[in-house]
């Protein structure tokens, strides 16, 4: 062989190295190579461009090895930016406004700290850096949502071939700020709240909230429809919450409670109020079958209940509004229960746990070892409270009607 026969056969390129060329538009080199055929029979080519040949077959190489492993062709340029808001826009299904605006919160955080790395250079160390930085300011149970925000982005993301593991599910979430615990009132505070709040519009919704212990989103979603006062004894069907689905949280949460006579004859005062409120607004009234409105029939959001409990609450010297939430009622509910006597499996099955884990995880410095159940407990403490049936007949002071006129 001759000494230029040698040298072509040097410098002649490896079966499957693919071919090489000078794209002048681009001022590149560019590598292509045929990897495979579609089922019309059409190759399928990849390329991959450098300053250098050998640059050129180095992308190549990498665009052909993502191919293999099924990758699709935009996981090159994809970053966790478009991942996340990819799964923002389509990855939800349905969730309530309240949850997509808490997880739009927590996809900034992601956004904001490793939105601009490619996907497929994400790494563990880059969800660690992210999650510690968010330590000091915090709580724990943020992190592991944002956590959660980012590892179900990558999970879709996966599912779309554009990348092939999940270093999420490889970090461990650091414990952040100690949130605040929920609590109860006390039976002095709760029998305190009973009376003292008597004159204020939002008395018969925190009396059904801590004698029946309906969550906040279902009472705001409560039906007259649903409520049945001339039985025997009355009853509530919570079927619906506020939730986008209109369901209730759980299977188990869609149950139907017996009603104590307090919060009986709290809602036919509730009811009476809302006709009085429909008359006055005329032609402005709007019909929702909602037992819990505004002055204009229309649904309470959660800032209305918020700033009407902390308004009733300042009617009562043994409790600071400013410390006390909706749901604090329901937790007080549980307390009033356990003080009475009632075992763990009935107060699970009232308030509507899918277990008595639950109750127990949750309630647990609420809890009183225990026997029997709901409106017969919450009746002996209205009867230790007295407040029976003349409550409503002249209360202690009058509170200014602070009612919202909507929900806006």
């Amino acid at each position: 062989m001759t000494e230029q026969g040698e040298k072509r056969t040097q410098q002649r390129r490896l079966r499957g190295e693919g071919g090489v060329y000078w794209n002048k538009a681009r001022q590149r080199y560019v590598a292509t190579r045929v990897v495979g055929y579609d089922d019309r029979g059409v190759a399928i080519r990849k390329t991959g461009a450098g300053k250098s040949k050998s640059a050129a077959l180095e992308a190549l190489k990498r665009r052909v090895r993502e191919y293999e492993r099924g990758l699709a062709a935009e996981s090159e340029r994809a970053t966790v930016g478009d991942a996340v808001s990819d799964w923002l826009l389509y990855g939800q299904g349905k969730a309530d406004d309240q949850t997509v605006k808490t997880r739009e919160y927590n996809a900034a955080h992601v956004i904001d700290g490793i939105g601009d790395i490619l996907l497929r250079r994400l790494t563990a160390k880059h969800v660690e850096k992210l999650l510690a930085g968010l330590v000091e300011d915090h709580s724990t149970r943020t992190i592991a949502d944002i956590k959660a925000v980012l590892n179900n982005a990558i999970k879709r993301a996966m599912a779309r071939d554009l990348l092939d593991r999940n270093v999420v599910e490889l970090v461990v979430s650091p414990k952040g700020r100690t949130g605040r615990k929920s609590k109860s009132l006390t039976e002095r505070q709760a029998l305190d709240v009973l009376l003292l709040t008597k004159g204020h519009w939002m008395y018969p919704y925190i009396v059904v909230s801590m004698l029946v212990g309906i969550r906040t989103e279902e009472m705001r979603a409560l039906e007259w429809d649903r409520v049945d006062l001339e039985g025997d004894p009355p009853t509530i069907a919570v079927w619906r919450s506020v939730r986008k689905s209109g369901d209730t949280k759980t299977e188990k949460s869609r149950r139907t409670l017996a009603v104590p006579e307090l919060a009986a004859e709290a809602l036919r005062i509730r009811r009476r109020e809302q006709e009085a409120d429909r008359a006055r607004a005329g032609k402005a009234w709007q019909t929702s079958g909602l037992v819990f409105t505004t002055t204009l029939g229309t649904g309470l959001d959660a800032a209305n209940v918020r700033r009407a409990l902390r308004s009733a609450l300042k009617q009562v010297p043994s409790v600071d509004p400013k410390d006390w939430t909706p749901r604090e009622l329901r937790h007080s509910f549980v307390s009033l229960m356990s003080a009475t006597g009632a075992a763990v499996e009935k107060i699970s099955d009232v308030v509507g746990h899918s277990d008595t884990s639950t109750t127990e995880r949750i309630y647990r410095h609420q809890l009183r070892p225990v026997i029997e159940e709901g409106a017969t407990h919450m009746n002996t403490f209205a009867t230790v409270a007295d407040v029976g049936p003349d409550w409503h007949m002249e209360p202690l002071f009058k509170s200014p009607d602070d009612r919202p006129s909507s929900s806006a």
